[in-house]
This record gives structure tokens, sequence and C-alpha cells, in this order.
């Protein structure tokens, strides 16, 4: 299964989604901000980015365009999870190089769909 890297400044959110996950056999690292998120993937490698856009210190945003500076990062999955849901956001979030966008609340069933999708 995927090695995912859960970004989420609430701990109930991080919470729920690496319940989800570890629920379907994936390995999840949890972060609690994008600054937090990077330092960790700087260490060890991910199948997948599963990353809030709204956090303090570094936002979704900022961190998908910093993990797509670096080489290990260039092609790996960067799936936002976040309640905004405007186009322009959608918009802002594809030109950093996010890969999909998923809205809060999330269905557990459709998030592991689309991970699956997306990890192969």
């Amino acid at each position: 299964m995927a090695s995912i890297l859960a970004v989420d400044d609430s701990p109930s959110m991080r919470k729920m989604v690496s319940f989800t996950l570890t629920g379907a056999g994936h390995r999840v690292v949890e972060a609690v901000d994008g600054v937090d998120a990077f330092e960790k993937a700087q260490a060890q490698s991910f199948d997948l980015v599963l990353t809030d856009q709204n956090m303090p210190r570094l936002d979704g945003l900022g961190l998908t365009r910093q993990l797509r500076e670096h080489p290990r990062f260039r092609n790996v999955p960067i799936l936002m999870l976040t309640t905004e849901s405007s186009e322009l956001m959608k918009q802002a979030g594809r030109a950093a190089g996010a890969t999909g966008w998923l809205v809060k609340p999330f269905d557990p069933v459709r998030l592991l769909e689309v991970i699956k999708k997306v990890v192969g």
C-alpha cells in the first residue's frame, strides 16, 4: 500500500484522515502544518501528499510549490483536502502543482477511490 503524508492543522481532521487511510492499509505520517510537512518530506519518501490549504506557518499551496521544486516530489501526487471550494482556489492549486482537489467534509469512500486512482 501507499505511504502517505497527511497534513492538517486540525488534530481531529488528521485523526479522521489517518483512521480512513490506515484502515485501508496505507502507512500514514501526520504533519501539523506545511513547515512540519516539508521537514518530514525531506527525511523520507512518500507516494502521496494529502494537504489542507488553510494552515499556520505554511499553507497548502505554499507547501505544494516547495515540494514541486524538489526532484523527488516532481511526480508525487499532491491532493488538497480543504474547505476551500472556489474555482479561483482550485486554479491556484493547479498552478502550484496540485494533482487534485477534495472538499471537506470528505467522504471516506471517495477519498480512497481518488487515492487509488492517483497512486495506482
